[in-house]
């Protein structure tokens, strides 16, 4: 089984403090992460700047008592930040892409070299969006969160009218965090036998079990927040892994990759007969004379692998012994008749 592609996404953690944003670039390189994701919106990108009803966060959410336009204000990432943080990433020599939330987004990161795409789940719906995405022709993430059966195949053909086929569909459960009750792993790998895509996780669970869990059902990428210290807080703290957790996922990952091996394990003969060394055989448990007869009195089925096969110890009684056999031997098939 191939190990999935990790990525660190940085989301809001950066907390609008450049120097936080490059120290937790060169964090995540370390914990082993394939990639970093940054989110590439304002919050005109977004929502309007409105205090009407419909524009307030109060569903039960981390968020509540805020309207959109304060959250994404609060959270987005400067745009000038970008290309310095695009050029520490080549240096750190990972990967770095982003999550656009607008076609003026999509321009300015094309401008930047983005190399793979990444759709969040509430911009599922946004078709326009996504063939403008998908027109890149390069790798495009889509998050399923809150898509229904038709929303994901209206994306799925956005992409197949644009000529692009480099997808990835990640189950996610947007919550944030996200019960453990409610991530409904199974149903990752049916994005995959359902849509003929590859298919990963969105994590927004607390720790890393969700994580090692879609790695044992065959996810292709595992997308997880990263914050550098959760002393920092901001709006994405609580779901976030700090970067000596994130470091544990990976190495966890990693492990469970070693663990899972081969449906058909390959072993030498030699590596197998060793392994089997300690396997049961049958041996001459006490002295027989020639022409002795062979009884369970003086045949005995034991470690180590010496000797005939357990199987053969029934058709071996009564038979008669051909020549002496001493205590410890193991039996052959030219010891009896």
């Amino acid at each position: 089984m191939n190990k999935p592609f990790i990525v660190a996404e940085l989301s809001a953690n950066h907390n609008q403090n450049l120097e936080i944003a490059k120290k937790s670039l060169i964090a995540i390189k370390k914990t082993g992460a394939d990639a970093i994701k940054l989110q590439t919106y304002t919050p005109e990108c977004l929502t309007l700047n409105s205090q009407d009803e419909c524009f307030q966060i109060n569903s039960g959410t981390l968020w509540d008592g805020k309207t959109l336009y304060e959250l994404y204000k609060e959270a987005y990432m400067p745009w000038e930040w970008h290309n310095e943080l695009f050029t520490l990433a080549k240096t750190l020599d990972i990967m770095i892409f982003s999550s656009p939330f607008s076609l003026k987004a999509l321009e300015f990161l094309e401008k930047l070299d983005c190399p793979m795409y990444k759709i969040a789940s509430f911009e599922i719906t946004d078709t326009n969006l996504i063939y403008e995405v998908a027109k890149t022709q390069k790798p495009i993430i889509i998050s399923t969160g809150i898509a229904t059966q038709n929303e994901i195949e209206d994306a799925l053909d956005r992409c197949k009218i644009a000529g692009n086929s480099n997808i990835t569909l990640l189950k996610c459960t947007s919550s944030y965090p996200a019960p453990i009750q409610e991530a409904n792993l199974l149903s990752m790998p049916e994005l995959g036998n359902k849509y003929g895509v590859k298919y990963g996780l969105s994590d927004h669970t607390q720790g890393h079990l969700s994580a090692i869990i879609a790695t044992s059902l065959g996810a292709s990428m595992i997308e997880k927040h990263f914050i550098l210290d959760k002393k920092l807080g901001g709006v994405d703290a609580s779901f976030s892994l700090d970067k000596d957790e994130f470091e544990e996922m990976v190495q966890a990952i990693n492990s469970t990759i070693l663990a899972l091996g081969e449906k058909e394990p390959k072993s030498t003969p030699e590596k197998m007969a060793n392994q089997r060394r300690f396997a049961r055989s049958l041996f001459v448990s006490k002295d027989i004379k020639k022409g002795q007869i062979i009884t369970e009195r003086n045949i005995q089925s034991i470690r180590p692998n010496n000797g005939l096969a357990p199987k053969y110890f029934n058709e071996i009684l009564g038979k008669r012994a051909k020549k002496d056999l001493k205590f410890g031997k193991p039996l052959e098939m030219d010891d009896f008749s």
